[in-house]
Order: C-alpha cells, then sequence, then structure tokens
C-alpha cells in the first residue's frame, strides 16, 4: 500500500517539500538520496519556525522513505494535533500502522480518513484490507464491494475479494475471482499461490497440479509450488515423489520443521527406516522438546534395526513426557526382548497404571509372568486381557497354563474348555485337556481328546504314544499297537514305545515280535530292562 502525498501549503501542491525557499536544502538533500541527511535539516526547520505543516508533512514522507514508520506515525501525529480530520495524514499514518502490523490501529486512522472523504479508494482499500488481516472476511467483503463499486478495475480490491471469499470458505467463488485475475494478468503469482492453497483445502488434486506447474514455469523452484506438488504426491501415495520434491525443499530452507518431518514421512512410508530417522532428527533440531517427534525417531530406528538408538529416543520422550503410552510401551517391549525383564515388568506396570485398557500391555505383562513363573501375577494380567475381549484365544490359553502351573485343575480345564467352546477345533484346547485328563485319571476322557486330535490331522510321536498307553490300559491292544507303530514311525528312538509296544505284542501272543521290541529299546535306554 502505497503512502498518500499531503496537500502542503496555500496554493495546494502536492509536493511536501513545496517550493518555500525554507525547505530547499531539505529538498536538494531528498533529491541526491540523502534521505537521513534530509530528516535533520527537517528537524532543524521545524525547531527554528515551531513546525509548519508543510515540514511535518515532509518529514513523515521521508521517514516512511526511511521505513521509519514508528517515527512517521509520531511526525503525522503532529499534524493531526492541528487537524484531527486531515484525511491525508490519518491516511499516511493508516499506512504505517499496516506496515507495522497494528491492523487495529490502521482501520482506525482509515476510518478517519473516510470520516473526512467517503469515497477515497486508497482509504476504502486499506480499511478493507485491514479487516482481512482482522479475520473479519464479511466486513471486508462490504468494504472491497465499495471499493470496485467505483473502481471495477482495481486489482488489488478485486484480489482481496478473493482473499474474503476464501477466508469465509466460499473456495469456488474466490477461485472464480482468481480465474479473472490470471485472465487479465497470467503471471500473478500471487493469484497462482492461492489457487495452490484452495486445492489443497478441498483436496483438489488436478487444482494443485495445474496451478503449481504453472507456478513453477515462473519461478522454478517455487517453494509454495513444490509444497503443493508434495501433499499432490502425499495424496496419491506416490511416496518417492514426495521424498524427491521434499528433497527440493529442505535443500531450499534447512531450518524449516515442517520440510524436514514432511520428508522424514517420506521415508518411513517407502521403508527406508535409517534415512526417516536421519529426516526426523534434523526436524529435532528445531524443535527438540517434541516428544511426537522423539517418539518417530525412536521408531524409524527401531525399524531399521538401531535398537540402541531407538531405546535412546524413547528414554528422551519420557524424560520430556513421563506418561506418554507409547514410548513405554515400545521400551517395555525392547527390555523384554533383551532379557532385561525386570525393568520390562516395571515399565509395563507404569503403562497400565495410567492406561489400564490396553490390552496388548496386560498381554505383553502377562507372558513375561509367565515365562518367569509368575503364574499368579500371570493370572491377573490374563483375566484383564479377557475382561476387555473376551474371544482372545492366545490369552485363553496361557490364562489355563498359569492355572495349570499352580495345581488348580478345575479353572484350568474351564479356561480349556472356553477356548474349545469358541474354536472347537483349537488344537491347544485338545492338547491341554487330553493332558490335563491324563494327571487327573480320567482316561476315558483323556483317550477321547486325543482321538479328537488325531482325527484333525495331528500327528507328533508323544499323542500316539499317550493314546495308545491309553488303549492299552483300557484293554484295546490291537489300537494300542497301532498307535504304538504310529509313535515309531514319527520317532524311530522312542524307546518307551517300543516297550510297550513289546507288551502289547505279547499280550496277542506275538512272542518274537515282543522280544525283538525289547531288545531295540535295551539297546536304545539299557535302564528299560527291568521293564521288559
Amino acid at each position: 500500500m502505497s503512502q498518500n502525498k499531503a496537500q502542503t501549503g496555500a496554493n495546494g501542491s502536492q509536493n511536501q517539500f513545496g517550493a518555500k525557499p525554507a525547505l530547499a536544502k531539505a529538498v536538494s538533500l531528498h533529491l541526491e538520496g540523502k534521505r537521513r541527511e534530509a530528516v535533520v535539516e527537517l528537524d532543524r526547520l521545524i525547531e527554528a519556525d515551531g513546525g509548519t505543516a508543510d515540514a511535518y508533512s515532509a518529514k513523515a514522507h521521508v521517514q516512511v522513505e526511511l521505513e521509519q514508520y514508528e517515527e512517521a506515525i509520531r511526525t503525522y501525529e503532529r499534524l493531526l494535533q492541528a487537524d484531527p480530520s486531515d484525511a491525508n495524514a490519518n491516511f499516511n499514518s493508516g499506512v504505517c500502522f499496516y506496515k507495522l502490523g497494528r491492523w487495529h490501529d490502521g482501520l482506525a486512522r482509515f476510518e478517519k480518513a473516510l470520516a473526512a472523504e467517503p469515497r477515497r479508494v486508497d482509504a476504502l482499500l486499506g480499511r478493507a484490507i485491514c479487516l482481512l488481516h482482522l479475520e473479519r472476511s464479511d466486513d471486508a467483503l462490504q468494504a472491497l464491494d465499495s471499493v470496485l463499486a467505483l473502481n471495477p478495475d482495481e486489482k488489488t480490491a478485486l484480489f482481496g475479494k478473493g482473499v474474503a471469499l476464501q477466508l469465509a470458505g466460499r473456495h469456488n467463488d474466490a477461485a472464480s475471482i482468481y480465474q479473472s485475475i490470471l485472465a487479465k494478468d497470467p503471471d500473478s503469482e500471487a493469484t497462482l499461490v492461492n489457487l495452490i492453497a484452495i486445492g489443497i483445502a478441498k483436496r483438489d488434486g488436478t487444482t494443485i497440479k495445474q496451478n503449481a506447474e504453472r507456478l513453477l514455469m515462473l519461478r522454478p523452484n517455487s517453494p509454495t509450488a513444490l509444497e503443493g506438488l508434495a501433499t499432490c504426491a502425499f495424496a496419491e501415495n506416490d511416496f518417492e515423489a514426495a521424498a524427491q520434491i521434499c528433497n527440493k525443499l529442505v535443500e531450499d530452507a534447512p531450518h524449516s520443521f515442517e520440510r524436514w518431518f514432511n520428508l522424514g514421512v517420506a521415508h518411513h512410508k517407502l521403508g527406508r527406516y535409517a534415512e526417516a530417522a536421519k529426516a526426523y532428527t534434523e526436524a529435532l533440531r528445531l524443535r527438540p522438546d517434541d516428544p511426537q517427534l522423539h517418539l518417530n525417531v525412536g521408531n524409524a530406528r527401531l525399524l531399521s534395526g538401531d535398537t540402541r538408538g531407538a531405546r535412546s529416543a524413547f528414554e528422551q520422550v519420557l524424560h520430556i513426557a513421563p506418561d506418554q503410552k507409547d514410548a513405554l510401551y515400545q521400551l517395555a517391549t525392547l527390555c523384554d526382548k533383551e532379557g532385561e525383564t525386570q525393568d520390562a515388568e516395571r515399565l509395563y506396570r507404569r503403562l497400565l497404571l495410567k492406561n489400564p485398557d490396553l490390552e496388548e500391555a496386560w498381554f505383553r505383562l502377562g507372558y513375561l509372568r509367565l515365562e518367569q513363573n509368575d503364574f499368579r501375577g500371570g493370572i491377573e494380567a490374563f483375566e484383564s486381557c479377557l475382561q476387555k475381549r473376551s474371544k482372545w484365544p492366545e490369552a485363553q490359553l496361557n490364562l489355563a497354563l498359569c492355572y495349570w502351573h499352580i495345581g488348580n485343575y478345575d479353572a484350568a480345564g474351564q479356561s480349556f474348555q472356553t477356548l474349545l467352546a469358541q474354536d472347537p477345533g483349537n488344537l491347544d484346547a485338545l492338547r491341554g485337556l487330553a493332558t490335563l485328563a491324563m494327571e487327573r485319571g480320567a482316561y476315558e476322557q483323556a483317550l477321547e481328546y486325543q482321538a479328537r486330535l488325531i482325527e484333525r490331522g495331528e500327528r507328533n510321536a508323544e499323542l500316539f504314544y499317550n493314546t495308545g498307553l491309553l488303549l492299552q490300559k483300557s484293554g484295546q491292544m490291537d489300537d494300542a499297537v497301532k498307535l504304538y507303530r504310529e509313535a515309531l514311525t514319527e520317532r524311530p528312538e522312542f524307546p518307551e514305545a517300543l516297550l510297550n509296544l513289546g507288551h502289547a505284542l505279547k499280550s496277542q501272543g506275538n512272542q518274537d515280535e515282543a522280544k525283538n521290541c525289547w531288545k531295540k529299546a535295551i539297546a536304545q535306554k539299557p535302564e528299560l530292562a527291568g521293564s521288559c
């Protein structure tokens, strides 16, 4: 926004330096480009004659040229003390407030200028632009329409109206205005920039690409254009293109947090975890206390195999945000994998204290306790899992094992039965129930479960051997012999199976083969000699 030249002198001249001899030296200095010296000379004149309107107006004008806006405002105040309704002084001081980003003060001065000259276009425009900066888009639209009513070709007003519509969320109306501007001025970079912003807001990749490519023709490597194309690349899951564009952006602005972060995301999506960690680390230099960013670094390092670096990053997260759940979980899992069971359990408990609904953390804690033979602790954890998710086969199985290990066979059996009810073909449940029945002497029940296992294609030497024992005890020698042979097919070096196969064969009257089985059993395990 340009400063308006104030009227000075009785002759109405628009030249602040006028033709008065007293201003001649200041005029000469100004024309020579010696603005600071001109201000000094004008101060001398003001001090000498008490300060005329011409001198104050000229001084303020030079101060504006020197971008000394605060000083210029004070000078204009001297003019306004003499005449508060001075339209030029109000307008020009409004421009100074605008330059300083003091929108409320600028608005007030433009409105005072308009009180004196209601149809003054530059004051109407200044008021409208201040309203835009104050995010009063409806009021700004009315003001801009007033400008355009007086001057339909006022480009700044037309552009401002587009901005007001854009701020109000009327993107299609704003885009129509911007297109009309481009029709007359195809090289308007600001207009293309705003059309790209509209495309991003509408998630309209076509609009973004068209205007970004056009802007790049005008200004190669335009950051706004490249950011628009990067947005499109991310939206289309073209992370290779996104990474290439983001690389250009960080080269242009290595101190931009968002650009380093986006580069990290692109590498992360491509599975280039080491590169992602490096990009996130660069972003960390700009925001060192951002816990989420430290977490991203940790996750990327972990996926790249840098467990030590990942651990350091997760610890840094917890230093900044002690209760950050993702960092607590990741660190606990790392400790668990590295055999640091006490630290892992402490971290899981700390995590669950503030986040009792984290199912996976309860499961990991339960499994850790199960491995450490803390079966009662495991029961607490796995029961918490099942309270939150009743159909969880792994948690149900581990709960059964914990009960089994503390000798609570009823609870163990109930857990196995629950698992089997949810999944009738669950082999783990059938194995558990079969073994539990064997230990409790419920041989018929054990035989039933083992038969179901065999029917479902389960093949292992122990299963065939145990089922053979049950059949042998129930007098079903033919079936017992058959299953002992199956066990030996799975594991030829199985002396106990050979021993009992011999006994079954003997009961069938097959003495020679029985003796042959016993010989093999003793050869494999001599201490079985007394059992033949």
